[in-house]
């Protein structure tokens, strides 16, 4: 699987592997890993009567939304500038506004300052986010791209999974200011020296086609180079596949941005009474199934009808949310396992689902038009839930229970995107 047809090691592989460190670090800090501050950020806010009581998760559940937003704000940017810059410039530059985003945070001392850090944080999420590296490793991988994909897919998860179970201890031991400054070295001491080394933007840079094929021209060319079918942006924009396609990702990015980004709070809230540790330690083992889920549904992409397999995942999604109906230290452990690993499913299959709808003569500008509205659905679930819970005195019981009714209605537009489909299959 790894050696390019000479039997040697395909350097596109290597290309895998720095994008999954950028989407652990990237999305580590900006979303999956960071809620794990939250709670000792609010403390701070509320005791130096920066923010009411009252207001505190409404507060961060603008916070959350302006990440998402800004990230789906810059996603079809980066699909543009993709075609002028490349992956590797704007993957350095992505690198810098993280990190400027994460010191602002550690400095944070009101509602204003901690906005501010999420729209950065937002912001890099474009340039060091999902859309690059999806982009970047489809450029290496034709054949073997779901794969692929699954496998760099995984950082976002592993970032959910590595990022708490770090910054707890350094919490505890230095304060959650201390450890967040900390914890960013991993953007200055690792991601940022491996981008710059190691990212070749196309395979062409040093000779090889996609999938480790090895030109056979010497003339420094991609002779070979396969050519680009599908829709272009506005072509796609006239389908109502396209439509009922980004409906189905806004309905499912409102539930997995709620569960990463409040999840944890539910669980430290009187209802639940989870300690921070042990509320880590949940979205830890979410994360981590997660993993499992990208990879395996990306490997199963490859081998079965993608729309089919994104099937059954939505479908066991929408089951694991019916935990909600009661929800206590038992059935917590039941919705993480199944959520976590089918929303890791869904989240490579979307991926893959534009790619197989639309082709891959735009595919970074659909993409991106894509992102922006399944993280609207994403920012909306955010706002809603935060308002919710500050309406219940904090209780986010019934700002979940719309987990439900959410998940019920993406299932149902998966369903209807696989008669399209089968429809499109008969036809032909």
């Amino acid at each position: 699987m790894w050696e390019n047809k000479q039997g040697g090691f395909f350097y596109g592989w290597l290309i895998v592997a720095v994008c999954g460190l950028a989407l652990i670090v990237s999305n580590g800090l900006s979303i999956n890993g960071i809620p794990v501050f939250y709670k000792f950020v609010q403390t701070d806010l509320v005791r130096a009567e920066a923010v009411p009581p009252e207001r505190i998760q409404s507060v961060y559940g603008i916070a959350t939304a302006l990440t998402l937003l800004l990230s789906g704000f810059f996603s079809p940017v980066a699909g543009f500038l993709l075609q002028r810059l490349n992956a590797r410039k704007m993957m350095i530059m992505g690198c810098f506004i993280l990190g400027a985003g994460i010191f602002i945070y550690s400095r944070s001392s009101s509602a204003l300052s901690i906005y501010l850090a999420h729209i950065l944080l937002g912001t890099s999420l474009g340039f060091v986010g999902v859309i690059v590296t999806t982009v970047l490793v489809s450029n290496w991988f034709v054949r073997k791209r779901g794969t692929a994909l699954g496998i760099v897919l995984t950082g976002t998860s592993f970032g959910g999974v590595l990022i708490p179970l770090i910054s707890t201890p350094l919490i505890n031991n230095f304060g959650w200011r201390w450890a967040m400054l900390l914890i960013s070295l991993t953007i200055w001491v690792l991601l940022l020296p491996a981008v710059i080394v190691l990212v070749r933007n196309r395979p062409g840079e040093i000779g090889l086609l996609p999938d480790g094929e090895v030109r056979e021209s010497e003339n420094g060319h991609d002779d070979r180079r396969p050519e680009l079918n599908g829709f272009t942006l506005g072509e796609a924009l006239k389908t109502s596949t396209f439509w009922l396609f980004a409906l189905c990702a806004a309905l499912i990015f409102y539930a997995i941005f709620v569960v990463s980004q409040q999840l944890n709070l539910y669980l430290q809230s009187s209802k639940i009474g989870f300690t921070p540790a042990e509320a880590s330690s949940v979205q830890s083992l979410l994360f981590a199934l997660s993993i499992v889920g990208k990879f395996l549904y990306g490997y199963l992409s490859d081998k079965f009808t993608t729309s089919r397999v994104m099937l059954i995942s939505a479908a066991t999604m929408f089951l694991s949310t019916l935990a909600f109906l009661d929800f206590n230290d038992r059935t917590v452990y039941l919705f993480a396992v199944l959520f976590g690993m089918n929303y890791g499913g869904t989240f490579v299959l979307l991926q893959l689902l534009v790619a197989e709808y639309f082709g891959v003569k735009e595919y970074g500008k659909i993409l991106g038009a894509v992102i922006m509205i399944e993280t609207i659905g994403g920012a909306l679930g955010t706002i809603i839930t935060g308002r919710v819970a500050d309406a219940y005195g904090g209780d986010f019981t019934v700002a979940f229970y719309g987990l439900i009714v959410v998940s019920a209605f993406s299932l149902g537009t998966v369903i209807l995107l696989n008669l399209t489909v089968r429809k499109r299959e008969i036809r032909a």
